[in-house]
């Protein structure tokens, strides 16, 4: 009778774990081409005007395309037809000479840059002028190591992913720290940064690994590429974590599926309050 017994409980659980995986793979999103049409591109790879070598970041106004072409050190200007307007850049460490450009963000007419090897948000008028910049090496407050992006708030604050710090930081144009989101690793002994979305998180603290980009609603409301952790995490206006999604509990989970992700690089909002996010390694 035992033996019967232990049969049929042994039959029920390999029952059970056959529906569990059939229904797992029944509810798992497939990957869905969205419903847009593909108009053109421009560019090749070179240094002349209209070329270029690793275009990392993009910005829109008033017909106008900004393109960080990183490793030629320069902005590019182009219409919406792609004809090569302007540039503006060369690579260096001074004043208007650019360290690798990266996610752009243009807000009242002035033009965002990060730079990943110089450490420092420049900003521009969008004819090329520099206006000012923010930011040094290092881990300090207000200091940078590899911003990745950069974006303005409604009242003008500056917000940055602090890539290898493992951080964001909102800064005011003269580079004062208004407040940080996330530590340097070493800092807060996480050793290379890994964030996770457990612990101090559902306190509402939040933690990064290599955030990338940022992206600033008209309320106050923070978007931040956070990518390495392959997800979204959404910073309320009072400055506390709102939600966050990619994977599973968005708990550092990447794949292949629709809503998933494989390294987060880019963030950008559009006008009817669409989340646009660039998944590097599913391309």
């Amino acid at each position: 009778m035992i033996r019967i017994i232990g049969k049929v409980l042994a039959w029920l659980v390999a029952v059970a774990l056959l529906l569990a995986v059939i229904g797992w793979f029944a509810f798992v999103p497939s990957a869905r081409e969205a419903p847009y049409r593909f108009v053109k591109a421009w560019g090749s790879k070179g240094g002349a005007p209209g070329q270029f070598s690793d275009p990392t970041g993009i910005a829109v106004s008033d017909g106008e395309v900004f393109v960080a072409d990183a490793r030629n050190g320069r902005i590019q200007v182009f219409d919406r037809e792609g004809r090569f307007l302007r540039a503006f850049g060369k690579t260096g460490e001074g004043p208007g000479a650019l360290g690798r450009p990266m996610n752009l963000d243009i807000h009242e007419g002035q033009l965002l840059v990060p730079e990943y090897m110089n450490d420092r948000v420049q900003i521009f008028s969008l004819d090329g002028k520099t206006l000012g910049m923010i930011g040094k090496a290092g881990r300090a407050p207000g200091a940078f190591n590899a911003p990745g992006g950069a974006s303005a708030g409604p009242e003008g604050a500056i917000f940055v992913a602090d890539f290898y710090n493992h951080r964001v930081q909102k800064l005011d144009r003269q580079g004062r720290v208004l407040r940080i989101w996330g530590a340097p690793a070493e800092a807060d002994g996480r050793g290379s940064g890994g964030g996770g979305s457990f612990g101090g998180e559902e306190a509402g603290e939040v933690r990064f690994s290599y955030p990338t980009d940022v992206a600033v609603t008209r309320d106050g409301r923070l978007f931040v590429a956070d990518g390495y952790n392959d997800r979204v995490v959404v910073i309320g206006p009072n400055g506390r974590l709102e939600r966050k999604w990619g994977g599973p509990f968005a708990a550092n989970i990447h794949g292949p599926f629709r809503g998933w992700f494989k390294t987060v690089t880019s963030i950008a909002l559009g006008p009817k309050g669409h989340v646009f996010v660039v998944d590097f390694y599913n391309h």
